[in-house]
C-alpha cells in the first residue's frame, strides 16, 4: 500500500512538473516574441514624396509595430544621388535589416540590384513597373520584392486629357523631363499616339537640371514664336524639383500660358492642376505589405498593389494666367484651391 501511494504521489509530482515546464516554456516563447525588434531600412530618393514615410509609420503603428519597442526605422533621404543611395542600401544590408522600403522608381531599382544575392525583402512604392524590370509579374513579383505600383502611364494619359480641357486651343505642348530617367520612355510610348490622334504636337525636352531648362527657355524667350502653347508635365522628377519648376513656371507666367500636370507651388509661382497619387496613403499600403512579410510571407509571393490617383486644381493660378477652367472639370476635382 505504501509503495502504491508513493508511486501515485510521484506521478502527481511528475505531472505538475511537466505542466510547469510547459507553462514556463510558453511564457518564455511569448516573451521572446515580444522582445523581437525588427529593423527596417527606409530610403526616400525624392524630396517631393517624403510624406510616404509618415503614412507608412502611422499604419505600422496601427498594426502593432511601435517605434523603439518592437521596430526600429533607419530613415534616409537623398535627392538624385545614385552613389550615396548605393552606399545607404549597402549599409541597410550590412546592418542586417529585416526589410527595406524604397521610393520612388530609381532607388527601388537600385535596391533590387543591391539585394540580388541576399534574402533581404524589398518593398517599393511610387515606382513604375512598366519598362523597368522591377518585377516578374504583378501576381508573382519575384524572389524578394513586392510593392505599391506608381501608375505612371495611366497618369500621363489622364494629365494629357485634363490639359486638353484646360487648354483646348493649345496644339503644341512642351514636355520637359529628367534626361535618362527610367520611367519616361514607357510613358512617352503610350502618350505619343494619343496626342497624334488629337492633332497635338509633343515637344519633348530632356534636361539634367534647372540650369539647362533656364538656358533653353532663355533662348526661346524673345522669339516671335516661342514654339509651344503650354507646358505639360508627365510623371517624372524634374518637374517636381523646386528650382526647376520655378524656372518653367516663371516662363509660363510671363507668356500667360497653361502649365500643369503636377500640382506645385514655389514662392509666387504655381501650376494650374495636378493628377497624382495619395503619397501618405501609398505609405499605408506599403505598411500592409510589410506586416505580411514580417509575419513570414515571402515578399515575392505577395501581389503588387497600385496607388490610386486624384485630381487637384489651383483655381487661383488659372485666374492669374487668364485660363478658363471648365465647370465639368471643377466638378470632377477632388480638391480645389481658391
Amino acid at each position: 500500500m505504501y509503495t502504491k501511494k508513493k508511486a501515485k504521489s510521484l506521478q502527481r509530482l511528475g505531472f505538475y512538473f511537466l505542466l510547469s515546464l510547459i507553462f514556463f516554456g510558453l511564457t518564455s516563447c511569448s516573451q521572446k516574441e515580444q522582445k523581437q525588434t525588427y529593423k527596417v531600412g527606409i530610403l526616400c530618393g525624392l524630396d517631393y514624396i517624403t510624406e510616404l514615410f509618415d503614412g507608412f509609420k502611422s499604419k505600422m503603428n496601427e498594426l502593432g509595430y511601435i517605434d523603439g519597442e518592437n521596430i526600429m526605422y533607419d530613415y534616409q533621404r537623398t535627392n538624385f544621388e545614385p552613389v550615396k543611395e548605393k552606399e545607404i542600401l549597402t549599409q541597410f544590408i550590412n546592418s542586417k535589416s529585416d526589410l527595406i522600403l524604397t521610393f520612388p522608381t530609381e532607388v527601388s531599382m537600385a535596391a533590387k540590384a543591391a539585394t540580388r544575392e541576399t534574402d533581404v525583402p524589398v518593398i517599393f512604392a511610387i515606382a513604375n513597373i512598366e519598362g523597368t524590370n522591377l518585377i516578374d509579374s504583378i501576381t508573382k513579383p519575384g524572389k524578394n520584392i513586392t510593392g505599391v505600383r506608381f501608375p505612371g502611364p495611366d497618369l500621363a494619359i489622364k494629365r494629357f486629357e485634363v490639359m486638353r480641357e484646360v487648354a483646348p486651343h493649345a496644339k503644341r505642348m512642351w514636355v520637359p523631363y529628367q534626361r535618362g530617367y527610367p520611367i519616361v520612355a514607357n510613358q512617352m510610348e503610350v502618350l505619343r499616339p494619343v496626342a497624334e490622334a488629337e492633332g497635338i504636337s509633343l515637344i519633348e525636352f530632356p534636361a539634367d537640371d534647372a540650369a539647362e531648362l533656364q538656358a533653353k527657355l532663355d533662348a526661346r524667350d524673345n522669339l516671335d514664336d516661342i514654339g509651344f502653347d503650354s507646358i505639360f508635365f508627365i510623371p517624372e522628377p524634374i518637374s517636381c524639383t523646386d528650382d526647376a519648376f520655378e524656372v518653367m513656371a516663371k516662363f509660363a507666367y510671363k507668356h500667360k500660358m497653361p502649365i500643369g500636370g503636377i500640382l506645385m507651388q514655389v514662392g509666387d509661382y504655381g501650376s494650374i492642376f495636378g493628377i497624382n497619387v495619395d503619397v501618405p496613403k501609398t505609405g499605408q499600403q506599403a505598411a500592409i505589405l510589410a506586416d505580411k512579410i514580417l509575419k513570414g510571407t515571402p515578399a515575392g509571393a505577395i501581389p503588387v498593389v497600385s496607388s490610386e490617383s486624384y485630381l487637384e486644381i489651383n483655381y487661383n493660378v488659372a485666374q492669374e494666367l487668364g485660363i478658363h477652367v471648365p465647370d465639368g472639370l471643377l466638378n470632377r476635382a477632388d480638391r480645389i484651391i481658391r
